[in-house]
């Protein structure tokens, strides 16, 4: 027979497991503790380019690519107009170098990583606030200059009229 019970505590929408020990037995041990530690904040974010990425190089001689994103997202306000806000995203990306090549203004990204806000105050003295977007994972969906050009490339060169097919 074991010498723990697991205890739910929460109001019913979030419940937490507490592994607790019989008076008497071994140290009381919190699952939430445990998994918090471990715990990563993730997210997705989805957008176009606005630039073409750029690979600079930190004063450790360790290789980042640069590059930033916007999002669009809309909205109905209280008076059932419609609102369109744009968010900038400036993006690392410190796995491989050779996604620069790839990143090129306009392409659609869905981007995996944590975001973290930034302030400064500008050479005219204003406040200024940014999102940066630390990339640990791109996906690609198409639309950028390279892959509108290798369509165009692509397009052209399978032009066969029908009297040259070889049956």
């Amino acid at each position: 027979m074991s010498d723990r019970k697991i205890k739910n505590i929460g109001n019913g929408n979030e419940t937490k497991q507490h592994l607790l020990s019989l008076p008497n037995k071994s140290k009381k041990i919190k699952s939430e503790q445990i998994s918090q530690r471990k715990k990563v904040e993730n997210m997705n974010i989805t957008g176009r380019l606005t630039r073409d990425a750029e690979v600079r190089i930190t004063s450790q001689d360790k290789q980042v690519v640069n590059f930033s994103i916007a999002t669009n997202d809309s909205y109905r306000n209280k008076q059932g107009e419609r609102i369109e806000q744009t968010t900038y995203f400036d993006c690392s990306y410190w796995i491989s170098p050779n996604v620069a090549k790839i990143l090129t203004k306009g392409t659609l990204v869905e981007l995996t990583g944590r975001v973290s806000a930034r302030a400064w105050t500008g050479n005219d003295g204003e406040a200024h606030a940014g999102l940066n977007f630390h990339t640990s994972n791109i996906k690609l969906h198409g639309g950028g200059k390279k892959s509108e050009t290798a369509q165009t490339t692509t397009g052209t060169s399978n032009n066969k009229s029908e009297d040259d097919l070889p049956f």
